[in-house]
Protein backbone atom coordinates (compact mmCIF):
# COMPACT_ATOMS: atom_id res chain seq x y z
CA UNK A 1 0.00 0.00 0.00
CA UNK A 2 1.36 3.29 -1.29
CA UNK A 3 2.22 5.72 1.86
CA UNK A 4 0.19 8.94 1.63
CA UNK A 5 -0.07 11.70 4.21
CA UNK A 6 -2.16 11.26 7.32
CA UNK A 7 -4.17 14.52 5.62
CA UNK A 8 -5.07 12.61 2.45
CA UNK A 9 -9.03 11.95 2.29
CA UNK A 10 -8.28 8.42 0.32
CA UNK A 11 -7.64 6.67 3.82
CA UNK A 12 -11.64 7.46 3.92
CA UNK A 13 -12.49 5.52 0.74
CA UNK A 14 -13.98 2.46 0.65
CA UNK A 15 -11.37 0.71 -1.33
CA UNK A 16 -8.82 1.59 1.17
CA UNK A 17 -10.81 0.69 4.31
CA UNK A 18 -11.76 -2.37 2.40
CA UNK A 19 -8.35 -3.42 1.93
CA UNK A 20 -6.72 -3.33 5.51
CA UNK A 21 -6.89 -5.83 7.74
CA UNK A 22 -8.05 -5.67 11.61
CA UNK A 23 -6.32 -7.25 14.36
CA UNK A 24 -9.24 -6.19 17.04
CA UNK A 25 -12.31 -6.25 14.33
CA UNK A 26 -14.78 -6.29 17.45
CA UNK A 27 -13.85 -2.70 17.92
CA UNK A 28 -16.86 -1.84 15.06
CA UNK A 29 -19.41 -3.54 16.97
CA UNK A 30 -18.70 -0.88 19.48
CA UNK A 31 -19.54 2.03 16.94
CA UNK A 32 -22.94 0.30 16.09
CA UNK A 33 -23.28 0.67 20.32
CA UNK A 34 -22.63 4.49 19.88
CA UNK A 35 -26.03 5.54 19.02
CA UNK A 36 -27.65 3.56 21.60
CA UNK A 37 -25.07 5.26 24.34
CA UNK A 38 -26.12 8.56 22.32
CA UNK A 39 -29.81 7.93 23.21
CA UNK A 40 -29.16 6.45 26.98
CA UNK A 41 -27.03 10.00 27.82
CA UNK A 42 -29.90 12.06 26.24
CA UNK A 43 -31.97 10.28 28.08
CA UNK A 44 -30.76 10.64 31.76
CA UNK A 45 -30.16 14.36 31.48
CA UNK A 46 -33.50 14.75 30.53
CA UNK A 47 -34.85 12.31 33.24
CA UNK A 48 -32.30 13.59 36.06
CA UNK A 49 -30.97 17.15 34.73
CA UNK A 50 -32.82 19.83 36.54
CA UNK A 51 -35.29 22.13 34.76
CA UNK A 52 -36.06 26.08 34.39
CA UNK A 53 -39.18 26.97 33.42
CA UNK A 54 -39.20 30.29 31.15
CA UNK A 55 -41.86 31.51 29.54
CA UNK A 56 -42.18 32.45 26.16
CA UNK A 57 -45.31 33.98 24.07
CA UNK A 58 -45.68 31.78 21.14
CA UNK A 59 -45.99 34.49 18.46
CA UNK A 60 -43.06 35.10 16.21
CA UNK A 61 -41.37 32.22 17.48
CA UNK A 62 -40.04 29.77 14.34
CA UNK A 63 -37.69 27.67 12.57
CA UNK A 64 -34.08 28.87 12.37
CA UNK A 65 -31.22 27.90 10.49
CA UNK A 66 -29.20 29.10 12.95
CA UNK A 67 -30.49 26.40 15.52
CA UNK A 68 -29.09 23.60 13.38
CA UNK A 69 -25.65 24.61 14.15
CA UNK A 70 -25.66 23.32 17.39
CA UNK A 71 -25.78 20.03 16.44
CA UNK A 72 -21.82 20.71 15.00
CA UNK A 73 -20.56 19.81 18.72
CA UNK A 74 -22.65 16.69 19.10
CA UNK A 75 -20.88 15.41 15.22
CA UNK A 76 -17.66 16.35 15.29
CA UNK A 77 -17.35 14.56 18.79
CA UNK A 78 -19.20 11.25 16.92
CA UNK A 79 -16.72 11.22 14.45
CA UNK A 80 -13.75 11.95 16.67
CA UNK A 81 -15.28 8.71 18.86
CA UNK A 82 -15.59 6.57 15.94
CA UNK A 83 -12.35 7.47 14.36
CA UNK A 84 -10.82 6.33 18.12
CA UNK A 85 -13.07 3.27 17.06
CA UNK A 86 -11.13 2.43 13.85
CA UNK A 87 -7.78 2.92 14.95
CA UNK A 88 -8.53 0.64 18.30
CA UNK A 89 -9.55 -1.61 15.81
CA UNK A 90 -5.78 -1.39 14.28
CA UNK A 91 -5.75 -1.34 10.87
CA UNK A 92 -3.28 -3.21 8.99
CA UNK A 93 -1.63 -4.58 5.94
CA UNK A 94 0.78 -7.87 5.87
CA UNK A 95 3.03 -8.19 3.01
CA UNK A 96 3.64 -11.70 2.54
CA UNK A 97 6.56 -13.39 1.09
CA UNK A 98 7.08 -17.59 0.62
CA UNK A 99 10.21 -19.00 -0.54
CA UNK A 100 9.97 -22.79 -1.59
CA UNK A 101 13.31 -24.39 -1.67
CA UNK A 102 14.04 -28.11 -1.88
CA UNK A 103 17.58 -29.83 -1.79
CA UNK A 104 16.46 -31.53 -5.33
CA UNK A 105 16.69 -35.15 -7.26
CA UNK A 106 19.66 -35.73 -9.87
CA UNK A 107 17.86 -37.43 -12.42
CA UNK A 108 19.20 -39.07 -15.78
CA UNK A 109 16.86 -39.49 -18.54
CA UNK A 110 18.87 -42.76 -21.00
CA UNK A 111 16.42 -43.07 -23.97
CA UNK A 112 16.67 -45.41 -26.69
CA UNK A 113 16.97 -44.12 -30.43
CA UNK A 114 17.65 -47.16 -32.02
CA UNK A 115 15.84 -48.27 -35.31
CA UNK A 116 13.12 -50.36 -33.45
CA UNK A 117 12.02 -46.99 -31.73
CA UNK A 118 10.24 -46.29 -35.30
CA UNK A 119 7.94 -48.78 -34.80
CA UNK A 120 4.30 -47.55 -34.60
CA UNK A 121 2.51 -49.33 -31.88
CA UNK A 122 2.60 -46.32 -30.02
CA UNK A 123 1.54 -42.53 -31.76
CA UNK A 124 3.30 -41.76 -33.82
CA UNK A 125 5.74 -44.00 -33.24
CA UNK A 126 7.97 -45.11 -29.74
CA UNK A 127 10.46 -42.45 -29.94
CA UNK A 128 8.02 -39.52 -30.01
CA UNK A 129 5.84 -41.10 -27.60
CA UNK A 130 8.49 -41.33 -25.42
CA UNK A 131 10.00 -37.55 -26.36
CA UNK A 132 6.70 -35.95 -25.22
CA UNK A 133 5.88 -37.82 -21.92
CA UNK A 134 9.89 -36.98 -21.03
CA UNK A 135 8.89 -33.23 -22.01
CA UNK A 136 5.71 -33.37 -19.56
CA UNK A 137 7.52 -35.56 -16.21
CA UNK A 138 10.24 -32.57 -16.77
CA UNK A 139 7.42 -29.83 -16.20
CA UNK A 140 6.48 -31.89 -12.69
CA UNK A 141 9.99 -31.14 -11.53
CA UNK A 142 10.70 -28.72 -8.96
CA UNK A 143 14.35 -27.38 -8.96
CA UNK A 144 15.48 -30.67 -9.84
CA UNK A 145 18.76 -31.13 -12.05
CA UNK A 146 17.96 -33.36 -14.63
CA UNK A 147 20.27 -34.82 -17.44
CA UNK A 148 19.75 -36.59 -20.88
CA UNK A 149 21.61 -39.33 -22.36
CA UNK A 150 21.21 -41.30 -25.80
CA UNK A 151 21.66 -44.48 -27.11
CA UNK A 152 21.15 -47.07 -30.26
CA UNK A 153 24.54 -48.88 -30.92
CA UNK A 154 26.93 -46.60 -28.91
CA UNK A 155 25.83 -44.15 -26.21
CA UNK A 156 25.99 -40.07 -25.87
CA UNK A 157 25.92 -37.04 -22.98
CA UNK A 158 23.45 -35.12 -24.80
CA UNK A 159 22.74 -32.96 -21.15
CA UNK A 160 24.77 -33.07 -18.35
CA UNK A 161 22.53 -32.50 -14.96
CA UNK A 162 20.92 -29.04 -15.12
CA UNK A 163 17.94 -26.98 -13.99
CA UNK A 164 17.64 -25.32 -17.56
CA UNK A 165 14.87 -27.26 -18.03
CA UNK A 166 13.74 -25.10 -21.02
CA UNK A 167 17.29 -26.15 -22.98
CA UNK A 168 16.49 -29.68 -22.09
CA UNK A 169 13.03 -29.40 -23.60
CA UNK A 170 14.61 -28.31 -26.77
CA UNK A 171 17.24 -31.32 -26.62
CA UNK A 172 14.53 -33.51 -26.44
CA UNK A 173 12.67 -32.21 -28.90
CA UNK A 174 15.77 -32.19 -31.37
CA UNK A 175 16.46 -35.84 -30.77
CA UNK A 176 15.76 -37.75 -34.15
CA UNK A 177 17.32 -41.38 -35.05
CA UNK A 178 20.22 -39.76 -37.32
CA UNK A 179 22.07 -38.75 -34.08
CA UNK A 180 23.35 -42.02 -33.99
CA UNK A 181 25.50 -43.41 -36.85
CA UNK A 182 26.30 -47.22 -35.15
CA UNK A 183 23.27 -49.36 -35.29
CA UNK A 184 21.67 -51.37 -32.36
CA UNK A 185 20.97 -51.17 -28.83
CA UNK A 186 24.13 -50.62 -26.19
CA UNK A 187 21.93 -50.83 -22.88
CA UNK A 188 25.17 -51.51 -20.93
CA UNK A 189 27.16 -48.50 -22.72
CA UNK A 190 23.81 -45.93 -21.57
CA UNK A 191 24.05 -46.95 -18.48
CA UNK A 192 27.52 -46.60 -17.95
CA UNK A 193 27.72 -43.17 -19.85
CA UNK A 194 24.90 -42.41 -17.79
CA UNK A 195 26.23 -43.13 -14.42
CA UNK A 196 29.68 -41.39 -15.39
CA UNK A 197 27.33 -38.44 -15.30
CA UNK A 198 26.15 -38.99 -11.91
CA UNK A 199 29.19 -40.14 -10.01
CA UNK A 200 30.28 -36.76 -8.90
CA UNK A 201 27.07 -35.81 -8.04
CA UNK A 202 26.58 -34.65 -3.59
CA UNK A 203 22.96 -34.95 -3.90
CA UNK A 204 21.25 -37.00 -1.62
CA UNK A 205 19.09 -39.08 -4.05
CA UNK A 206 20.18 -39.94 -7.34
CA UNK A 207 17.86 -41.69 -10.59
CA UNK A 208 18.38 -43.08 -13.56
CA UNK A 209 15.26 -43.90 -15.74
CA UNK A 210 16.29 -46.77 -18.37
CA UNK A 211 13.66 -46.17 -21.07
CA UNK A 212 14.12 -49.23 -24.24
CA UNK A 213 12.33 -51.47 -26.50
CA UNK A 214 15.20 -54.14 -27.72
CA UNK A 215 17.67 -56.23 -26.00
CA UNK A 216 21.11 -55.24 -25.38
CA UNK A 217 23.71 -56.48 -28.82
CA UNK A 218 26.27 -53.81 -28.39
CA UNK A 219 28.31 -51.78 -26.39
CA UNK A 220 31.49 -52.81 -24.74
CA UNK A 221 29.92 -53.34 -20.94
CA UNK A 222 27.59 -55.80 -19.85
CA UNK A 223 24.15 -54.01 -18.62
CA UNK A 224 24.04 -56.32 -15.33
CA UNK A 225 27.81 -54.56 -14.63
CA UNK A 226 26.85 -51.34 -15.31
CA UNK A 227 23.62 -51.45 -13.47
CA UNK A 228 26.11 -52.80 -10.13
CA UNK A 229 28.56 -49.67 -11.00
CA UNK A 230 25.84 -47.35 -10.49
CA UNK A 231 24.39 -48.96 -7.49
CA UNK A 232 27.89 -48.59 -6.15
CA UNK A 233 27.28 -44.71 -6.44
CA UNK A 234 23.86 -45.12 -5.00
CA UNK A 235 22.01 -44.47 -8.09
CA UNK A 236 18.24 -45.95 -8.29
CA UNK A 237 17.54 -47.44 -11.68
CA UNK A 238 13.87 -47.23 -13.04
CA UNK A 239 13.81 -49.49 -16.57
CA UNK A 240 10.53 -48.80 -18.93
CA UNK A 241 10.04 -51.85 -21.36
CA UNK A 242 8.55 -49.53 -24.28
CA UNK A 243 6.18 -51.44 -26.80
CA UNK A 244 4.60 -54.76 -27.98
CA UNK A 245 5.89 -57.77 -28.69
CA UNK A 246 4.85 -60.22 -31.92
CA UNK A 247 3.36 -58.47 -34.71
CA UNK A 248 3.66 -54.62 -34.39
CA UNK A 249 2.93 -52.19 -36.82
CA UNK A 250 6.27 -50.66 -38.91
CA UNK A 251 5.75 -48.20 -42.04
CA UNK A 252 3.82 -48.46 -45.45
CA UNK A 253 4.78 -50.89 -48.31
CA UNK A 254 4.88 -50.40 -51.73
CA UNK A 255 1.08 -49.99 -52.15
CA UNK A 256 0.87 -48.06 -49.21
CA UNK A 257 -0.38 -50.27 -46.53
CA UNK A 258 0.49 -50.78 -42.85
CA UNK A 259 3.83 -53.27 -42.76
CA UNK A 260 3.99 -55.42 -40.25
CA UNK A 261 6.98 -57.28 -38.32
CA UNK A 262 7.50 -59.29 -35.67
CA UNK A 263 9.49 -57.74 -32.35
CA UNK A 264 10.58 -58.93 -29.21
CA UNK A 265 12.26 -57.35 -26.12
CA UNK A 266 14.75 -58.41 -23.45
CA UNK A 267 11.61 -58.13 -20.93
CA UNK A 268 14.13 -60.33 -18.07
CA UNK A 269 17.11 -58.00 -19.07
CA UNK A 270 15.53 -54.98 -17.81
CA UNK A 271 14.02 -56.26 -15.01
CA UNK A 272 17.35 -57.43 -13.54
CA UNK A 273 18.74 -54.39 -14.57
CA UNK A 274 16.00 -52.25 -12.27
CA UNK A 275 16.44 -54.84 -9.22
CA UNK A 276 20.07 -54.46 -9.08
CA UNK A 277 19.78 -50.49 -9.16
CA UNK A 278 17.16 -51.20 -6.20
CA UNK A 279 14.29 -49.47 -8.34
CA UNK A 280 11.24 -51.04 -10.73
CA UNK A 281 10.42 -52.48 -13.64
CA UNK A 282 7.58 -51.03 -15.57
CA UNK A 283 5.68 -52.05 -19.39
CA UNK A 284 4.48 -49.87 -21.38
CA UNK A 285 2.25 -50.87 -24.78
CA UNK A 286 0.62 -48.14 -25.54
CA UNK A 287 0.97 -43.69 -24.61
CA UNK A 288 -1.69 -43.97 -21.80
CA UNK A 289 0.54 -46.79 -19.99
CA UNK A 290 3.85 -44.91 -21.18
CA UNK A 291 2.22 -41.48 -19.31
CA UNK A 292 1.29 -43.60 -16.15
CA UNK A 293 4.40 -45.19 -15.84
CA UNK A 294 6.35 -41.74 -15.85
CA UNK A 295 3.25 -40.04 -13.41
CA UNK A 296 4.25 -42.75 -10.97
CA UNK A 297 7.91 -42.50 -10.79
CA UNK A 298 7.09 -38.74 -11.00
CA UNK A 299 5.14 -39.26 -7.22
CA UNK A 300 7.68 -42.14 -6.21
CA UNK A 301 11.10 -39.36 -6.64
CA UNK A 302 9.49 -35.91 -5.03
CA UNK A 303 11.90 -34.22 -3.15
CA UNK A 304 10.38 -32.49 0.16
CA UNK A 305 9.70 -28.99 -0.59
CA UNK A 306 10.05 -26.54 2.38
CA UNK A 307 8.41 -23.26 2.65
CA UNK A 308 9.79 -20.38 4.61
CA UNK A 309 7.38 -17.65 5.04
CA UNK A 310 7.67 -13.62 5.98
CA UNK A 311 5.63 -11.57 6.92
CA UNK A 312 6.05 -7.54 6.98
CA UNK A 313 2.91 -6.01 8.62
CA UNK A 314 2.53 -2.62 8.45
CA UNK A 315 0.02 -0.43 11.25
CA UNK A 316 -2.11 2.13 9.97
CA UNK A 317 -3.82 3.31 13.20
CA UNK A 318 -2.17 5.91 14.28
CA UNK A 319 -3.40 7.96 10.86
CA UNK A 320 -7.15 7.13 11.87
CA UNK A 321 -6.24 8.78 15.93
CA UNK A 322 -4.80 11.47 14.47
CA UNK A 323 -7.62 12.52 12.41
CA UNK A 324 -9.76 11.35 16.17
CA UNK A 325 -7.70 13.88 17.74
CA UNK A 326 -8.57 16.64 15.19
CA UNK A 327 -12.06 16.28 15.71
CA UNK A 328 -11.85 16.09 19.37
CA UNK A 329 -9.55 19.77 19.71
CA UNK A 330 -13.04 20.59 17.18
CA UNK A 331 -15.14 19.35 19.65
CA UNK A 332 -13.60 21.12 22.38
CA UNK A 333 -13.44 24.19 20.34
CA UNK A 334 -16.88 24.74 19.19
CA UNK A 335 -18.16 23.25 22.76
CA UNK A 336 -17.37 26.74 24.25
CA UNK A 337 -18.57 29.06 21.50
CA UNK A 338 -22.17 30.70 20.95
CA UNK A 339 -22.92 27.41 18.68
CA UNK A 340 -23.67 25.50 21.81
CA UNK A 341 -26.76 25.96 23.75
CA UNK A 342 -25.60 27.44 26.66
CA UNK A 343 -29.07 26.47 28.36
CA UNK A 344 -28.05 22.79 28.22
CA UNK A 345 -24.61 23.35 29.06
Amino acid sequence: MESNSWLSLDWFSPERLKAFEYEFPIAFYAMIALPLVYLLVEWLKARFSPKVPVAFRGEGIGFQFSSILRFIPFILLLFSALLMLLALARPQQTNERVEQWTEGIDIMLVMDISESMKIQDFTPNRLEAAKQVANDFIDGRFQDRIGLTIFSGEAYSLSPLTTDYKMLKNQILDINFKMMEASGTAIGSALAVGTNRMRESDSKSKVLILLSDGDNNAGNIDPETAAKLANAYGIKIYTIAIGKEGKVPYGKDFFGRTRYIENSMDVTGLKNIAEIGEGKFYRATDNKALEEVFNIIDQYEKAEIKETRYKDTKDYYDVYLKWAIVFFLLWMFTKSTYISNILID
